[in-house]
């Protein structure tokens, strides 16, 4: 147990902690992180904006600079995976079971619930709604996470560092981040990506239980869902034992190949002109309005900004506390591209994949709720994609299709998160021991069961996004000590070689 580190023990101790404070009191636990919550929301969204606006001009401008054709490690140093498993990876840590979670009930709740600021149910809340769906969904998203996967990728393998938050952080200050300041940062990874990871884990366990009960009448519950979770966990730390070029490799890959499928038939069995009309003028409504969309605060309209607070800027925060997890694995299958090449695949591929899934399910779960065929609006999130199906041919062929992705995606994330627990826990060892990898886990599933039987995962998410406000400002420390180390490595370049 020596490679292990000190982060290891403290992260889950405070585990522990805020597990024990959920299970013994659930309904404080959730008022009291609430609270917390809503004032970060409230006082730092406009610094949330900025950032993640900031965060894309960086990504931008890294494309077209100098720096571009820097490569992550080596000069020598080629990618160890093909293109397309790089952008199954990139697809499948980032986003997963959201995409099949909200690809429908999001554009949908947009439009008919609660639009940003046009009348419910009108073609501005149709439009609009696609508009915030990609704002959520898109570029801001990959330029963090690119971001912050950048600044690992760089130092890990350009300069040797050890894959940790803290060692990024070594230009700016230096050995202070071989001591306990290095281990608090390092904590603070760690414990979010544990419990956003679980997170994940209890909605991907709720959704695939809505889908087995659509389909075959399963009970649903906790007991259901403590099965569910169970053989998933076998399932991923099968996986995680594999390694990374076995276990996450292929499944990367699967669920490239599944979700390609599902968007092939909501293509075919939805109003395809009529998606690809949305798409492509949402796309365009998504350029046209970028800057404002991404800087608006709604200073002077109190009901926009709370819609804002609840959306925009509750998701800004939830992307930040995903962040050390989704970057650290980036990070660890993206050695030997340049930062060009690194930046446009990051920016671009999931982004694109993303508007087009959006595009598909929501423009048919509209067009579902305004011919009054079902009301879609009204159900559960979970349930949203199946009753949608169920309005298309070949629902009970397409609803397992979707429970299939949905548990690819489930294990895929949790394989991957154990990868980064690990790494972050054994002083960032690139090939974590087999048994820290399954006690993270363990750990992970853990969580998720005990907060799903006591109803715990919203206080998990206020945690995580109150957690997120001290990591947004290690983000941009990162991005300072970046740029350092850059300038140094292309002034060292352009030295004459003797």
């Amino acid at each position: 147990m020596r490679k292990i580190s000190n982060v290891f023990y403290i992260t889950i101790g405070l585990i522990v902690l805020a597990v024990g404070y959920g299970v013994i009191d659930p309904e404080r636990f959730e008022a009291g992180t609430g609270i917390v919550k809503n004032f970060v929301s409230t006082a730092f969204g406009w610094y949330y904006m900025l950032l993640m606006t900031l965060l894309v001009g960086v990504s931008i401008y890294l494309i077209f600079s100098p720096y571009g054709k820097i490569r992550l490690g080596k000069d020598t140093d080629r990618p160890q995976f093909s293109t397309i498993t790089w952008i199954a990876m990139l697809f499948s840590a980032g986003m997963g079971i959201g995409l099949v979670f909200y690809g429908a009930a999001e554009p949908l709740s947009h439009f008919a619930v609660n639009p940003a600021t046009a009348e419910p149910g009108t073609n501005a809340a149709f439009r609009e709604s696609m508009r915030q769906t990609f704002l959520h969904y898109g570029i801001h998203i990959w330029a963090l996470y690119g971001i912050v996967a950048l600044c690992l990728a760089y130092f890990q393998f350009r300069k040797g560092e050890p894959g940790l938050i803290s060692a990024t952080l070594k230009p700016i200050f230096g050995d202070k981040m071989k001591g306990p300041w290095g281990t608090i940062i390092d904590v603070l990874a760690v414990f979010a990506t544990s419990f956003g990871v679980a997170t994940s884990l209890g909605f991907g366990a709720v959704q695939i239980n809505a889908g087995l009960n659509y389909l075959f009448g399963f009970e649903i519950g906790i007991r259901s869902q403590f099965i569910i979770i169970s053989v998933v966990t076998v399932l991923f730390i099968m996986s995680a034992w594999s390694g990374l070029s076995k276990g996450i490799r292929y499944l990367s890959n699967t669920n490239l190949v599944l979700a390609l499928a599902l968007l092939g038939f909501m293509l075919i069995l939805g109003p395809t002109l009529l998606i690809m009309n949305i798409f492509t003028d949402s796309v365009g409504g998504y350029v046209s309005d970028f800057i404002d969309l991404s800087l608006s605060t709604a200073p002077l309209n109190a009901g926009n900004r709370e819609w804002l607070d609840t959306w925009t800027i509750f998701y800004w925060a939830w992307w930040i506390s995903w962040a050390p997890f989704v970057s650290m694995f980036i990070a660890r299958v993206s050695k030997g591209r340049t930062i060009r090449e690194f930046m446009v695949g990051v920016l671009l591929a999931p982004s694109i994949l993303s508007f087009i899934w959006f595009s598909a399910f929501g423009t048919t779960a509209i067009e579902i709720q305004k011919s009054g065929a079902a009301d879609l609006a009204s159900a559960n999130t979970e349930i949203v994609v199946f009753q949608l199906f169920s309005q298309l041919p070949w629902s009970t062929l397409t609803s397992a299709f979707a429970i299939l992705l949905i548990t690819s995606f489930f294990i895929t994330s949790a394989d991957s998160a154990t990868f980064v627990l690990g790494m972050q826990s054994t002083y960032g060892s690139l090939t974590p021991p087999n048994s820290v990898k399954m006690i993270w886990g363990l750990i992970q599933s853990g969580i998720a069961i005990i907060l799903l039987s006591v109803g715990g995962l919203s206080a998990l998410q206020n945690t995580i996004i109150i957690a997120a406000l001290p990591f947004s400002f290690i983000i941009l420390f990162m991005v300072t000590a970046l740029f350092k180390e850059l300038q140094k490595d292309v002034k060292h370049s352009k030295r004459p070689k003797h």
